[in-house]
């Protein structure tokens, strides 16, 4: 049995606690918050313990951590797990600095802790099949990959200030999945955003819609589609066009109803947010994460993914700031 230490207890640390409840052979023993209230609720939810985070990294009830803190937390708390020797879960990013983000990556193989990195989107039945798919050759030699990710409402500007922007906040996770599905390192990058849905966020110094192309060394091209606003829904779609064909994985529906009629063919609206949309993959990742600790093998994500997707969105936010591509070769 994995006893973990969650150390978080908002949005995503809920969503992780309800995964971690349906992982055979984990559970959740100890909760830590900077809101007292909110480690309370939860820890009461799943039969945890409330402690402090000195409580957290010295207690002998923890075999494994979860960090699903706020970002600017991530570093300080991944040096805590490589201090203490425990293996820990971290979601993304690692940290807004690529220098940090290094020096914690460093720590982190340094102390040999086994540390995997929450892109969950790799998790994600239809998209897993689709890269298995490519795998297997099913459409040749991959050519060109485009990836559609758009929130359904933007979120608040305080919010945008802290987030490091939408290269490094939103789509670092679209880029995780383009390095996945290219099986090759981007060599250019080239980024244009605008702030088309809230004047507020342009004037927090960020965009909210945004566009990237990636290419590779052997000619591969990516192209990434952001939007804060869908008013349909949450748009999470991949397409990959190769030498013998297409594979596209398609929004998840609320529900599978079509109507046929004389006004047309109508079906129900993608599913609202992440939180139903990737329900599945969040429960897929941790499973993983358990099992490749029970087994003692490789991390299926690592913080060097992590590492290489912060690369990619500095990269992205360079080539906006200065309308030129920039090349990582």
């Amino acid at each position: 049995m994995i006893r973990f230490g969650l150390i978080g207890a908002g949005r995503i640390g809920k969503v992780h606690a309800l995964a971690v409840q349906a992982v055979p052979n984990a559970l959740i023993t100890a909760v830590a918050d900077v809101v007292p209230a909110a480690a309370e609720a939860l820890a009461q939810q799943l039969g945890a313990q409330v402690v402090s985070i000195e409580e957290m990294f010295n207690s002998s009830h923890v075999d494994a951590y979860i960090i699903a803190s706020s970002t600017d937390t991530h570093a300080d708390y991944l040096m805590r797990c490589a201090e203490v020797g425990k293996p820990v879960f971290c979601e993304k990013p690692l940290d807004l600095s690529y220098e940090r983000a290094q020096r914690c990556s460093e720590a982190v193989q340094k102390a040999g802790v086994p540390c995997m990195l929450g892109f969950n989107r790799r998790f994600d039945p239809q998209f897993s099949t689709l890269k298995q798919h490519l795998q297997a050759g099913t459409i040749g030699k991959l050519e060109t990959l485009i990836i559609t990710s758009r929130d359904p409402a933007p979120p608040p500007v305080t919010y945008i200030k802290v987030s490091g922007g939408i290269f490094r906040d939103m789509m670092i996770h679209d880029f995780d999945m383009a390095r996945w599905l290219l099986d090759e390192e981007p060599t250019r990058v080239y980024a244009v955003g605008s702030a088309l849905v809230d004047p507020a966020i342009g004037a927090a110094g960020d965009v909210d819609t945004a566009s990237v192309t990636l290419s590779t060394a052997s000619g591969k091209i990516a192209v990434i589609t952001n939007s804060r606003r869908a008013t349909y829904g949450y748009d999470q779609r991949i397409e990959a066009f190769g030498e013998k064909g297409m594979l596209q994985a398609n929004n998840q529906l609320e529900n599978t109803l079509l109507f046929a009629g004389t006004e047309g063919v109508m079906t129900a609206k993608p599913q609202h947010f992440f939180l139903e949309r990737y329900a599945d993959a969040y429960r897929i990742e941790l499973t993983q994460f358990v099992q490749a600790l029970q087994q003692d093998t490789q991390m299926p994500t690592t913080e060097q993914d992590g590492l290489q997707a912060l690369r990619l969105a500095d990269a992205a936010y360079e080539s906006w700031k200065s309308g030129q591509p920039v090349d990582l070769t």
